[in-house]
């Protein structure tokens, strides 16, 4: 089985994250960047379904030239090879230009399922399992928390808030996962050596037939037009309690409409 599994490099969510203001894109320049976090249980999935029926597993990512790490991470964990698309022209793209560059990448790449997160942390959009399917003609089935595949059928168990919803679709498809799905693997010394070997093949644009003014910021669908730091914290309302405590903490979730 032909797998590939998208990936993306990510400002650490748990870390400050910054805006450049010269263009108001993401400073990935000096942010701590990490893969997204549910995109290793896609990769940890992908490990899953090639253990279980053979085959290989590509890495296919699109960043810059740091985006490097985030492939050796996933390599490190036991994908086979990559594909890393990076072109200056691509800055400040938006999901719909994003979708047209993975989907010439992916026609580039032998697949029968390809695996993704549901969401990148730092967009938060969940669109593009769908926006991929539109353009490859491929059934999506999307917000995973269980999978299984056989016979050329793919089959998931789709989370919701009360239970799920149980779906297939035929190969080729595309699956997206939550973080309910699997518990991703660490890579051990073993994988991080090996990982330094594997290949990792570039493409920019010109490679995949794409025309750099079709994407990047100048074109893009959305832009962020302004933004503003979080506002200091406040001094709390402090409360002497002298027999009318409760009163004064009544009369002051009042003017908060709290009560």
């Amino acid at each position: 089985m032909d797998i590939v599994v998208l990936v993306k490099q990510v400002p650490d969510s748990g870390s400050e994250r910054n805006l450049d203001p010269a263009d108001n894109t993401v400073a990935r320049g000096s942010a701590d960047n990490v893969v997204n976090e549910i995109d290793e249980y896609a990769i940890e999935e992908a490990l899953q379904l090639k253990e279980a029926h053979g085959g290989e597993v590509t890495v296919l990512t699109v960043g810059p030239e740091s985006a490097a790490d985030a492939i050796r991470k996933a390599l490190s964990m036991g994908a086979d090879k990559a594909v890393h698309v990076v072109d200056d022209a691509m800055h400040g793209a938006c999901a719909p230009q994003t979708s047209a560059v993975l989907a010439a990448a992916l026609q580039q790449i032998p697949f029968d399922i390809v695996l993704c997160g549901a969401e990148s942390t730092d967009g938060q959009l969940s669109v593009m399992p769908a926006l991929l399917a539109e353009r490859l003609g491929i059934p999506q089935l999307s917000g995973a928390r269980k999978l299984t595949v056989e016979g050329g059928v793919a089959r998931v168990e789709r989370q919701t808030d009360g239970g799920y919803w149980a779906l297939e679709a035929p190969l080729p498809a595309i699956v997206s996962t939550w973080d309910t799905i699997n518990e991703p693997r660490y890579p051990s010394f073993k994988g991080i050596m090996a990982a330094k070997k594997k290949p990792v093949q570039k493409k920019s644009l010109a490679d995949l037939g794409i025309d750099p003014s079709t994407v990047g910021l100048a074109t893009a669908t959305s832009q962020v037009l302004d933004f503003a730091g979080r506002p200091p914290k406040g001094a709390g309302v402090k409360v002497d309690d002298e027999g009318d405590g409760a009163a004064k903490l009544v009369d002051f979730l009042a003017t908060q409409k709290i009560v």
